[in-house]
């Protein structure tokens, strides 16, 4: 059984493979200040609670974009799984071409996302991911990533809009019942959840124009990607084991266990 870690910005997401079946995924908030030794505790814990002993984990692979938090969780993998890790970086095979300006650049989550699209669903397509920043990633009709946009992400925004002002609430990511909000807390609801449908809808557009091909598969991950799915029709797919799954392919491309 292997263990996939996907280190965010504002959550670490896990996931037990068995082979290529998936086990089990849960997540936990990314704290900076944390030591190996209490994220080390907090996963034996989510680990038994589950049913699962370390001992059934016996390889790993890490994708992060918090740079601060690789070695502490690789030490935490060393001393409470006894294995030594993959680590997605410059010299891991991925199989994925990159034709943008600096492949150095592009983030470990956007590579992972791609190759797991372009392993699942093939190319062209767009993968969208809701996470703390909104990302649109771009495989032409080679399955080659070509580039794409960064957006804001949901809950930042949110967040802006709540430390910004003097007198909104911090409320749920849901659709309200209608756009036009009766009160602030569906006011603010439709702005979050149409907005950003609106945006994606018009970016997935231009895109689409851009690439000039037929049959473009548009993939969403993240958080928030069922809440907007539902607003728009350009979503093909809502995939939220998208970047874990990316993990297992690069583990077994990169190791010798089958």
């Amino acid at each position: 059984m292997i263990i996939c870690i996907d280190i965010g910005n504002t959550n670490i997401k896990y996931a037990l493979f068995e082979g290529n079946d998936f086990i089990i995924s849960f997540r936990v908030s990314t704290e900076h200040k944390k030591t190996s030794d209490e994220y080390g505790g907090q996963l034996i814990s989510i680990l038994k609670n589950n049913g699962y002993s370390p001992k059934q984990i016996t390889g790993g692979i890490i994708s992060s974009v918090v740079p601060s938090l690789d070695y502490t969780i690789e030490r935490m993998c060393s001393t409470y799984l006894d294995i030594k890790p993959l680590l997605l970086a410059p010299g891991l095979k991925t199989g994925l071409s990159l034709k943008v300006d600096n492949a150095r650049e592009v983030g470990a989550d956007r590579v992972v996302n791609n190759v797991s699209a372009l392993k699942k669903y093939g190319a062209p397509a767009i993968i969208i991911d809701f996470g703390t920043a909104t990302t649109f990633n771009v495989l032409d009709k080679e399955g080659e990533f070509i580039g794409g946009v960064i957006a804001p992400g949901i809950k930042g925004s949110l967040d802006s809009l709540v430390n910004g002002t003097a007198k909104l609430p911090r409320v749920e990511i849901e659709r309200p019942k209608s756009v036009i909000g009766k009160n602030t807390v569906t006011n603010m609801q439709s702005g979050i959840v149409f907005g950003f449908a609106g945006l994606v809808e018009y970016i997935v557009k231009k895109i689409k124009k851009e690439l000039k091909c037929d049959d473009v598969k548009t993939i969403a991950t993240g958080g928030f990607s069922e809440v907007i799915a539902k607003e728009i029709s350009c979503i093909d797919y809502v995939d939220k084991l998208l970047t874990l799954e990316g993990l297992k392919y690069l583990y077994y491309l990169n190791s010798t266990e089958a």
